[in-house]
């Protein structure tokens, strides 16, 4: 791979990620909820999920689901539910006032919340085969797979991280503006509006 190869792959990725979407508006909402500094937990458990579909991807997952519309539909109705689960969860969401304005009433553990944003992250089997399709365009048939493959993760991870954290310091700034009930209960509508559209969007979509 190429220093120029490389340069190309890391702006795609860096533009990719910037869109807003399932993990972003996660580590956003757990920033507002929690605190960006426990919004960690969460960050953590999206990019397991991350790391873990992109090296089942590079072992050929990507190509089995391609191959399988069946599997892939049930990863894919799953993911769905989930996403549409957060949803409602989301919409339903109590509202406060104060200084404990868009804090729910109980603090998950740190556990607990990296196990909600690993599901987050496992909703959506698109990003298997998303690795599928975008690595093979960066990859040096010539030259040794692994260590072009670690790489592409490596790059990937730290982007991603980094747009975690913008998003959570863009959550945690506008936790202040939610302290107004009504405000809060817009924003839980909003966001639980959105979780349900992200599921809408895969159940339309096709491998």
């Amino acid at each position: 791979m190429t220093l120029q190869t490389w340069w190309l792959y890391v702006t795609a990725v860096f533009l990719i990620s910037a869109t807003p979407g399932p993990n972003m508006l996660h580590v956003m909402v757990q920033s507002i909820h929690h605190g960006a500094r426990r919004s960690t937990a969460s960050m953590a458990g999206l990019m397991t999920a991350n790391l873990v579909c992109l090296i089942a991807s590079a072992a050929g997952l990507g190509a089995l689901l391609k191959a399988s519309p069946l599997l892939f539909d049930v990863l894919r109705y799953a993911g769905v539910g989930y996403l549409v689960w957060l949803g409602v969860k989301a919409w339903r969401a109590p509202v406060g006032g104060g200084e404990d304005a868009g804090r729910p009433p109980h603090t998950p553990s740190l556990p607990a919340m990296f196990a909600a944003a690993l599901g987050t992250g496992f909703a959506n089997p698109k990003l298997i085969v998303f690795a599928a399709a975008l690595f093979p365009q960066f990859i040096d048939t010539s030259a040794p797979f692994a260590p072009q493959l670690a790489v592409l993760i490596v790059s990937f991870t730290a982007i991603e991280t980094f747009w975690f954290m913008a998003y959570a310091l863009g959550g945690r700034s506008l936790a202040a503006w939610l302290a107004p009930a009504n405000r809060q209960r817009i924003f839980n509508r909003v966001t639980g509006a959105m979780f349900v559209g992200f599921g809408a969007a895969l159940l339309g979509s096709r491998v």
